[in-house]
């Protein structure tokens, strides 16, 4: 078994060896008997919540009992399949049998799948490790995020950014793929997300910018005593008041100046204009873990940071 068998749902499914598996009848038993972890998209889910699912050699059935680890325990709720149609399910095998008419079709487990991601992939992992994930859907508290196999762990709003986002759909788009960092992993192997730790620190994100010059930038939110002008999902910048500045606009700010020491970025708005355009993000941290991470530079009079360890 070669394929990455862990990843979030849809990373797979059509992939050169995927479509090998599903191309006949004797692949598919073969994946059966070696319990590869297939992909294939659920074109239906029936009265009963049983996913129907297209394997282009046969249809495949995955009973509502085995559609996610929890359902038949009442912890995950029948939405978590609904949802799931027109969109790629991942599973194992179970049998390959004939209807009545002699046709074959397949009953399939995307519990078993899950449950193995659990014990030989997420089990594993610590607080600090760096993971692949696939944004599912947005709350006005978090983003829900796939972290293999289609298990669903929370990315809170505020381990999004250093930047404040009034919600996580500022920042990101369902279905996106994302890197995201574990922040807890409980007695039950439930995991916490975060990702601010992976967009740099303050002097990292500041060394793309110097005083004098003009860029553009998204305000975040406007008070009393200035505006703060969003330079980088990791950075932002304070702003002098300005009639007529709302909140989600994009702006073309003059840097004033920048000062490491009190962590600010003075700025000046020069003019505003509509845009919904989401800030593209840009990762500092390419390793596989952190284990300490500080955003505030060393001189700082605020300290800033996490530690992974010490949670």
């Amino acid at each position: 078994m070669t394929m990455n068998s862990y990843m979030p749902e849809g990373r797979q499914i059509y992939t050169t060896e995927n479509r090998r598996w599903l191309s006949t009848p004797l692949t598919l038993t073969e994946a059966k008997s070696k319990g590869v972890i297939l992909e294939a998209t659920a074109l239906m889910c029936d009265a009963e919540h049983n996913l129907i699912v297209d394997l282009n050699c046969m249809k495949g059935i995955i009973k509502r009992e085995e559609g996610a680890v929890g359902i038949k325990e009442g912890r995950v709720r029948d939405i978590a399949l609904i949802s799931r149609v027109g969109k790629p399910v991942c599973f194992t095998v179970e049998q390959i049998k004939t209807d009545p008419s002699g046709k074959f079709y397949a009953e399939l487990s995307r519990k078993h799948a899950q449950e193995r991601c659990i014990k030989e992939h997420l089990s594993l992992k610590k607080a600090g490790t760096v993971i692949d994930a696939k944004i599912t859907h947005l709350e006005s508290f978090g983003a829900f995020c796939d972290v293999g196999c289609g298990i669903i762990s929370l990315l809170p709003i505020d381990a999004i950014s250093v930047s404040r986002i009034s919600h996580p759909r500022d920042r990101f788009s369902v279905g996106e793929d994302i890197k995201a960092v574990i922040k807890t992993i409980d007695a039950e192997n439930r995991i916490t997300l975060s990702h601010k730790e992976l967009l740099g620190t303050w002097e990292e994100n500041a060394a793309a910018f110097c005083e004098g010059q003009t860029v553009t930038g998204i305000v975040r939110s406007v008070e009393n005593y200035g505006i703060f002008v969003e330079l980088s999902p990791n950075l932002a910048g304070l702003a002098e008041p300005k009639t007529g500045v709302q909140a989600g606009m994009r702006a073309s700010v003059y840097i004033k100046s920048i000062i490491p020491e009190k962590m600010k970025v003075k700025l000046i708005i020069i003019d505003t204009f509509e845009g919904d355009e989401i800030t593209p993000l840009k990762y500092y941290f390419n390793g596989d873990e952190i284990d300490y991470w500080r955003y505030s530079p060393e001189d700082s009079q605020k300290s800033i940071y996490t530690d992974f360890l010490n949670q």
